[in-house]
């Protein structure tokens, strides 16, 4: 597997073709043909997310609960779904030649580091390039410590800086996806994989943080739909975690919706907890760009 840096990113500004332009004592920088420059910064990303596009001044994750996921994904406790949507990428690679996978909100890079290494190993042939995007500029920060062949971009899902019919699958991990934004520079035939929690998903850490458990089914796929995309194949993951202690609650705690949405007394009573066993419901949608 040949890995090259994505060449198809986009001006956030105008759409036109950004282009590398390595100025002599000057920052790296990505330039369109209208004059709109990016500097590539020091650690390696770029920020293609203009002020127009932020509905807050620092949009996304912070840098605590970035941290929080990251302690905890290390732990490897995740492994069977990273595995298992990595086994998924694999089956969707149709061309191999030249292959676009973004991963569409990477957090902190966990998953796309993982399917990048994992069709590594496998010895797949042809050209890839690996995206990770983020809104979050901390998450992003903290992915391009895991992998530097992968390009991080800081940026929106809503308008994802990437040149149209340019990349051939797209996963979504738990975040919040925008198929009018995937469809503008996805390729026709092109897939998209949505990891979402079941009914079941961390159904011990809810108990604990609310008074009423409600079963809430899966995301309505009506914008994917109306947007071109049809939905191919559907499956299903399953298993108990072993439990996890005091620290490991708190930082799945706070990387997960629930941070927001639980009481104070809901989180409390959770922050007491010196050990959980956790049930892991995880469903894997795949999507295809008519």
């Amino acid at each position: 597997m040949n890995i090259i840096k994505a060449n198809n990113l986009a001006c956030p500004i105008d759409g036109e073709p950004l282009a590398l332009n390595q100025l002599e004592f000057k920052n790296r920088q990505l330039v369109c043909g209208n004059g709109h420059s990016f500097d590539i910064s020091r650690q390696g990303y770029v920020n293609l997310l203009p002020v127009q596009h932020k509905r807050s001044k620092h949009p996304g994750d912070s840098k605590e609960m970035v941290s929080a996921r990251t302690r905890f994904l290390n732990t490897g406790l995740y492994t069977p779904i990273a595995d298992k949507l990595a086994e998924t990428a694999l089956a969707q690679i149709v061309d191999d030649s030249n292959t676009c996978i973004m991963d569409a909100g990477c957090g902190e890079g966990y998953y796309l580091d993982y399917v990048l290494n994992n069709l590594n190993s496998k010895s797949v042939s042809g050209n890839f390039t690996f995206i990770g995007l983020d809104i979050s500029k901390e998450a992003i920060v903290e992915s391009v410590k895991r992998n530097k062949q992968i390009s991080w971009i800081v940026g929106t899902n809503r308008h994802p800086p990437v040149m149209p019919d340019s990349v051939d699958i797209v996963l979504c991990v738990f975040g919040f996806q925008s198929f009018k934004g995937f469809t503008k520079i996805m390729r026709s035939g092109g897939k998209v994989i949505l990891v979402e929690p079941g009914l079941d998903h961390l159904k011990e850490l809810r108990e604990v943080s609310y008074s009423e458990v409600k079963k809430s089914g899966l995301q309505n796929l009506s914008d994917a739909f109306e947007s071109g995309f049809s939905l191919v194949d559907e499956q299903q993951l399953n298993f108990k975690a072993e439990a996890i202690n005091n620290k490991q609650i708190n930082d799945l705690l706070m990387m997960t919706p629930h941070f927001f949405r639980a009481s104070k007394e809901g989180k409390d009573a959770a922050n007491k907890l010196n050990d959980l066993t956790l049930t892991v419901d995880i469903v894997f949608r795949i999507l295809e760009k008519n």
